[in-house]
């Protein structure tokens, strides 16, 4: 299901998306779309309301693969020394999400252990 709705952007944030868009060879739509759902959906709930399935699912995250594809290439520009400053920032903003997506699989493995869905990790 989604929903349709008009947003006002400031020109600013409109403009990174339409460049990220016309790198990436994507409309400025699937943009925002994309980084809402990275903000907003991997930590709607505490992994402890989430079912078992859920908790299984989460233990799973990863970056998308265009995203991780992106997170290379930027990281190996930031190396050489060649980045541009509109792309030290997408950087981050992957770096972020990176991160974010990153405890939010640590914090899903100890629940499904917990749970007993997992076995613990052997030292």
């Amino acid at each position: 299901m989604t929903a349709q709705i008009t947003l006002n952007l400031p020109d600013e944030v409109y403009h990174q998306a339409e460049l990220l868009a016309q790198q990436r060879h994507r409309s400025v739509s699937e943009i925002l779309v994309e980084t809402l759902e990275i903000v907003l959906l991997p930590t709607s709930k505490p992994v402890s309301e989430l079912s078992d399935a859920e908790v299984i699912a989460q233990t799973q995250l990863r970056l998308q693969p265009i995203q991780e594809q992106r997170l290379s290439e930027l990281l190996d520009r930031q190396q050489a020394g060649t980045i541009a400053s509109v792309e030290r920032e997408e950087l981050q903003a992957l770096i972020h999400i990176y991160e974010t997506r990153l405890l939010r699989q640590a914090q899903a493995l100890n629940e499904a252990v917990q749970r007993g869905l997992l076995e613990p990790l052997k030292r």
